[in-house]
C-alpha cells in the first residue's frame, strides 16, 4: 500500500506476482488514490512486459489490508492502518510522481530487488 497507488504499488503488485508464479498473491492500494497510474510508471512497466495502462487506483480499506498475511508499506506514513497480528515492512521508495522515465526505472529496479527477496523470503 501507498498513498495514491499509481506508482509504487503497482508496479510492486505486478512484479510480486511474476516472481511469485501462483504461489502467493499480492494486492495494491492507496489511502488516496489518484485518478490513474503514473504515465512514466506505465511506460517503465510495459518495458518489461506488464500492461498497467488499465489498472486505476484502488481506495485502500480495511478489509483489504485485513485480507493480507503480510502488508508492505510504501510512503503512506500514519495513514496506513494498522491492523493487530500483521507482519509489516515498510519499504522507503522515491515516488515516481513527475519523475522522468530514466528515474522511474531505477525506482523499478529497486523494486523488482525488494520484491525477490521478498518472494524468496516466503518460500
Amino acid at each position: 500500500m501507498c498513498l495514491h497507488n499509481a506508482g509504487r504499488s503497482q508496479m510492486s503488485q505486478a512484479l510480486f506476482t511474476l516472481a511469485a508464479g501462483g504461489a502467493h498473491e499480492a494486492r495494491s492500494a492507496g489511502t488516496s488514490p489518484a485518478r490513474r497510474v503514473h504515465p512514466a510508471v506505465v511506460a517503465a512497466m510495459k518495458e518489461v512486459g506488464v500492461d498497467l495502462s488499465g489498472n486505476l487506483p484502488t481506495q485502500l480499506s480495511t478489509e483489504l489490508a485485513q485480507w493480507a498475511d503480510l502488508v508492505v508499506t510504501m510512503g503512506c506514513g500514519d495513514s496506513c492502518p494498522v491492523i493487530p497480528g500483521k507482519r509489516y515492512i515498510d519499504w522507503e521508495l522515491t515516488d515516481p510522481k513527475d519523475l522522468p522515465l530514466a528515474e522511474v526505472r531505477e525506482i523499478r529496479g529497486d523494486i523488482q530487488r525488494r520484491v525477490n527477496e521478498l518472494v524468496q523470503s516466503l518460500g
